[in-house]
This record gives structure tokens, sequence and C-alpha cells, in this order.
């Protein structure tokens, strides 16, 4: 066998191993060790995860005539939170528990760390914690079917890092979710990198002080193949089948309000849009693009929210 191709077939395995990460052995024990109600439908969830190495919460709205002895399941909506926020921020900042009262769904708004990136990192070589990603997918997922009654159609959505954890969560998990929809999110990791420009991975730490960027997957260039492993817009074909809602600001004050100035987070979210859209017609997998003049705050995630909501719902409950 030609060397190209021997090369060409040890990238592709390297990918494929780092797109589907081993699991840790003790995934199986994560648990909950509390439930505290949170309003009529509101139950938060403390689970006790060795992805994570400690405990993290979780947000359920739970549907009307739910019980955990139905003899059905319900299907769900993940719905993620940005950075430097948390669980209760989709219920603080939006009226999802008011949108969602008459659907027949299950909504589930996860712990996902002030900067953790919805990805087990990579901790220079040796993994460990946390393990977003398995925290979710595997950890958080398992006590869902097992103890909440939560079906097999799921759904999923976020805003701003929220937004590349959905995109990233379908492409790496085909199949996982019939739908994704991504407000504001950074949909292309290494969109503008030039080797040798450390400055592609200072996000966490500009957002996290303190948070050493490198632990999340390394150094874009020394660990390309991880970067690339956690980049929507190099996935972007193995979306193909998935529902795509793709949602950005420009920036520029819009008409819910926001700054007199143009938002340089936005400014760049919609760049980051207009590449990744760009990305999913070239391999030919359709999504609907929504660009509008507005910024990085909740005013325009929760109208987003609302503007993909019937396809997210459709997508659930046909």
């Amino acid at each position: 066998m030609p060397r190209t191709t021997l090369s060409a077939l040890a990238a592709g395995l390297l990918l494929l191993t780092l797109l589907v990460p081993a699991l840790p052995a003790s995934a199986a024990t994560a648990r909950v060790v509390a439930e505290t109600s949170a309003g009529p439908r509101a139950l938060d969830l403390t689970i006790d995860s060795p992805a994570l190495g400690g405990r993290a919460k979780a947000r359920l709205l739970l549907p009307a005539g739910w019980s955990r002895d139905a003899d059905r399941t319900w299907p769900v909506l993940w719905l993620l939170h940005g950075g430097v926020d948390g669980y209760t921020a989709w219920t603080r900042d939006t009226d999802v528990e008011r949108l969602t009262r008459d659907a027949d769904v299950i909504v589930v708004m996860p712990e996902g760390g002030r900067c953790g990136n919805y990805s087990d990192w990579w901790n220079y070589g040796r993994g460990g914690s946390p393990a977003w990603e398995t925290f979710h997918l595997t950890e958080l997922r398992g006590i869902l079917e097992r103890d909440y009654r939560a079906g097999t159609a799921r759904a999923v959505a976020g805003n701003s890092m929220g937004g590349l954890g959905t995109m990233l969560y379908a492409a790496r998990h085909p199949g996982m979710f019939g739908a994704a929809a991504s407000f504001s999110g950074y949909l292309h990791t290494l969109y503008g990198h030039r080797p040798g420009d450390a400055s592609t991975g200072w996000g966490p730490s500009l957002s996290c002080p303190g948070t050493d960027w490198r632990r999340v997957w390394g150094h874009p260039d020394a660990q390309a193949a991880i970067w690339h492993a956690h980049n929507p817009y190099d996935l972007a074909e193995r979306l193909r089948g998935t529902r795509l809602w793709i949602a950005s600001g420009t920036g520029r004050r819009g008409s819910l309000g926001g700054f007199p100035f143009t938002d340089p987070v936005e400014a760049r979210a919609v760049e980051h849009a207009r590449a990744f859209r760009d990305r999913l017609a070239l391999v030919g997998v359709p999504a609907t693009t929504r660009i509008y003049d507005g910024q990085h705050t909740w005013p325009y995630w929760q109208r987003s929210l609302h503007e993909a909501w019937p396809m997210l719902r459709e997508s659930l409950t046909g």
C-alpha cells in the first residue's frame, strides 16, 4: 500500500478515536444524590459524577402527566448554557418554562462548566476530569433514561459556548439528536488560525482567569488532530440527516436593544456562523440560517429559541 494511503488511513483512525473517546470505567457509577424542587415543573438533580471527579447539577422541566413510574417515555430537549454561566441560565433569563409548558417533552439543562467547552479535556495527554462530554452524553443521559423516563428522541440547542456544544455533540454522535440549534455559537474553532498563533485558544483563559486553555484541546498546532475532532466546521458532513438551525447577530444594536456600539463578541460569532453555513452548503448538508442585527445577549437568544422551537418540537414529537 502506498505510503500516502497509509498516512491517510492512520490519520483517519486517529480522528475516529478522538471522535469516539473511550468511556471511563467508572461511568456507570454516576448517581443522583439529591433532588430539589425548583418550581411547579422544575426539578434540580445533584449528580455525583466520576467523569467530573465531583458533583454537578442539572435542571429538568417535566411535562404534564410525567411520572417516574409511567409506562411510557418522553422525548428530550437538551438546552446548553453559555460560558461563564450555569445550569439555571435558561430558566433565569428566558421564558423557556412557559414556551414548553404544553409540549409533551422533558427539557434538561445540565451544568456545563464556566469554560467547559462541552468536551472531555485533554489535560496534557492525561485525560481525566473534567470530562463534560462523558458526563452529559453517558452519565446524565443514562440516568435520565433509567430513572426519569427519558426516551431516545432528542433535540439539542444552546447559546454561545452552548451553541458550540450543540453542534459538537450532534456531529460527534451522529443520530443521537434529531435536531440541533445553535445561537451565537463559535462553530469554527480554528477560524482564522495561522500556524504558530497561540491566541486561537485564549478564550477560556480570558473568560475564566487562571484557566490553562491548553488543558482543553491542547495547542492548535501540536494537538491539531484534537482541535479538528472538536471543530463543528471540520465535522460538518457528520451532521447529515440532522435538522439544523444556525442563528447569530451581526454585533450591531438590533430591535431588542443592546450597546450603542458593535458588540465584538457577537461580531466574531457571526463570522463563525457564516463560515459554518458555507461549509454545510459545500458538503450538501441543509440548514436554516438566521443572521440579524443583534448582540451577544439574552433577549436575542430567547427570540432565537422561539424561532427555532417549531423545528425542535417537530423533530421530537412529529
